[in-house]
């Protein structure tokens, strides 16, 4: 085997690796509110999440992947170097959020560190802009709809269940909330882990090791790994995030979860369908105050919030910084 095999192995290797981080930094998407509610013990919480995870893309497919792997950034600049600056932008962007305890996005930092790369390597006209402005579109979008519906949905449970006691409600929808945090599990999986889905198969094409053509086709084994990967990164968790969406956001009742995650998990699930990357964080996170203020604005702690809006802002430039830097860092060795 070639040093330039090895040096390509290496990345795909490195991809499957922030696949890791990906499902290791956003765990508390899928189990924050389950562990938070009482509903589950953690171990239990991330055990039946990285199941979810694992079997999302048999589910609902792979136009996710697409979108990515030739959605973003034009393929014909698609090289492993590009790749490789990319992950790293992506990595040291997850882990110093994962450090400080925001949940920031792992979706939009790998789309920063394309961005940037690509940028680096060829100029702005490498960008596939009717595909990153979609993606930016529902940075703002996304959260927003989760709020939405999260806000409706629990508006509504709250006129049906006006007069039954709160401890029988919360009996009920401890059973329930354990079907819409599978729910989220699974839309987490068919969303995030599409990503590295679509880096790697864009990485096997552009070095030839797989035919590309008209419609962007994921290899099985890539599926598989990536799945493999977002699974046992969320089994070992991301607890310093678990905190801050599950407990010093708002105070959760089992049926504030039901909502948030039932709403999380539809508009996650819509977009992965129509191949629209989003982030399962910003919608988490909206979905979450969108629910605690129905118990009044001043149940949530808007602080909290303010500081994960302002990671959610700076992520993709911070990231395609970071890969920006690497690729020219790269490109001179």
């Amino acid at each position: 085997m070639d040093l330039y095999a090895v040096y390509v192995l290496g990345i795909i290797a490195a991809a499957y690796c922030f696949d890791f981080v990906n499902g290791f930094h956003d765990a508390a998407n899928s189990v924050a509110t389950v562990i938070s509610t009482r509903v589950l013990p953690p171990v239990a919480a991330v055990a039946m999440a990285a199941f979810f995870n694992f079997i999302a893309f048999l589910v609902f497919g792979v136009a996710v992947a697409a979108t990515v792997g030739k959605g973003i950034v034009s393929p014909s600049v698609i090289n492993p170097d590009l790749i490789l600056a990319a992950l790293i932008g992506a990595i040291v962007w997850d882990l110093i959020t994962w450090y400080l305890g925001l949940p920031s996005s792992s979706s939009h930092a790998l789309i920063g560190g394309l961005v940037g790369a690509a940028v680096v390597r060829a100029g702005l006209n490498s960008l596939v802009w009717a595909g990153l402005g979609k993606t930016v579109a529902f940075m703002v979008a996304a959260p927003v709809i989760g709020f939405v519906l999260a806000f409706l949905l629990m508006t509504s449970l709250i006129r049906v269940f006006f007069t039954v006691p709160l401890h029988i409600i919360n009996r009920y929808f401890r059973r329930l909330q354990l079907v819409s945090s599978a729910l989220i599990s699974l839309s987490h999986g068919t969303n995030d882990a599409q990503k590295t889905m679509g880096v790697v198969t864009a990485l096997l094409i552009s070095v030839k090791w797989i035919p590309g053509g008209p419609t962007f086709q994921v290899p099985l084994i890539v599926g598989l790994l990536a799945a493999s990967s977002i699974a046992l990164g969320t089994f070992f968790g991301g607890w310093r995030i678990v905190k801050t969406l599950g407990y010093r956001m708002t105070k959760l009742d089992p049926v504030h979860g039901f909502s948030i995650e039932t709403a999380s998990a539809v508009t996650i699930i819509g977009s992965s369908l129509v191949g629209i990357p989003v982030s399962t964080t910003h919608v988490v996170s909206g979905s979450i105050m969108g629910s605690g203020s129905t118990m009044g604005a001043s149940r949530v702690r808007w602080g909290v919030a303010r500081k994960i809006i302002w990671a959610w802002l700076i992520t993709i430039p911070a990231s395609a910084v970071v890969a920006a830097a690497s690729y020219w860092i790269i490109s001179m060795l």
